[in-house]
């Protein structure tokens, strides 16, 4: 008997390590920029708002938007041909980062743009943990 192929795990960098670690403890965390203010989401070394280096690490309301979205049907893999069908989505954090994720606790066909989503959590290993979102209350 065979087992499934892994999900592709993300790769832990530097610039990402707390993120992912939040994430572990089930807190959704952005960047914020000391100098400008900014918010910003994939994690970087420098502000795109200013170029600064002086980025810190915040706790995220875990509210926000589909801003986008797609119905998966055809997994792209044997590793996620359990979940279809299942949606890939663009949340407009509040705080104002968009971010790539799956809504999930609903009906695909419910998904529309505009909807409220809030964050919560899939453990995919002993050691990664992934935000996801769901419709909001």
């Amino acid at each position: 008997m065979s087992e499934l192929p892994m999900k592709m795990m993300p790769a832990v960098s530097p610039e990402t390590a707390e993120y992912w670690a939040a994430c572990k403890r089930r807190e959704l965390v952005v960047q914020r920029c000391s100098s400008c203010g900014v918010h910003q989401f994939y994690p970087r070394v420098l502000c795109t708002g200013c170029s600064a280096r002086t980025l810190e690490w915040v706790r995220a309301s875990g509210r926000g938007a589909v801003k986008s979205y797609t119905v998966v049907r055809r997994a792209v893999s044997e590793a996620y041909a359990a979940e279809v069908p299942y949606v890939v989505a663009l949340i407009a954090l509040e705080e104002g980062p968009t971010m790539m994720s799956n809504v999930v606790g609903c009906d695909p066909e419910s998904v529309r743009i505009g909807m409220p989503v809030q964050v919560v959590f899939e453990d995919w290993s002993e050691t990664v943990t992934v935000p996801k979102f769901a419709p909001a209350a």
